[in-house]
């Protein structure tokens, strides 16, 4: 769903719409300011979290009871990547990890976001934190992967598990 924005963050006036290297784009109506709304999309971070041979899938407090995906979240300023997904597994799971193995980078567009998706190979019993109702492990043999969001990273990390 893509951003709604209305007004300018500079001086306040209302966004047009209007033609801008040729794609419409929304820009401030007040002559003088240049402000242009580029709806550029949000990093986010995935990780696949191995634990004991099982991947961890949660389910957000927010989302509905039968819906469980992986661990993400937003980079926060100043961090990498890899830094940002050990702390979401840290924050969210509980476990600490020194390791977070690259796998790729994908567009969600439905959510105007770049999923930057690592695996985290890690050990340790799992606290819940404070955004997740529910995990379930599932084991590695066991795990299909889902065609939007962080599902083409699984698709991806399953496939590099498997011999050529």
């Amino acid at each position: 769903m893509p951003m709604q924005t209305h007004y300018c963050p500079q001086c306040g006036s209302t966004l047009q719409s209007a033609d801008i290297d040729g794609q419409t784009r929304r820009r401030c109506s007040a002559p003088g300011c240049t402000y242009v709304f580029w709806n550029n999309p949000v990093p986010v971070v995935a990780a696949i979290v191995e634990v004991d041979g099982a991947v961890i899938l949660a389910r957000n407090k927010g989302w509905p009871e039968k819906m469980y995906g992986l661990i993400t979240g937003f980079l926060e300023q100043d961090e990498t990547p890899d830094v940002a997904v050990r702390r979401e597994v840290r924050e969210e799971l509980g476990l600490n990890s020194t390791i977070a193995h690259f796998i790729g980078h994908y567009t969600f567009s439905a959510m105007n976001q770049l999923i930057i998706a690592y695996h985290i190979p890690t050990s340790g019993d799992i606290v819940l934190g404070a955004e997740l109702a529910d995990i379930k492990r599932v084991p590695i043999t066991r795990l299909k992967p889902w065609d939007i969001g962080t599902g083409p990273a699984v698709r991806d990390w399953l496939a590099s598990r498997s011999p050529a």
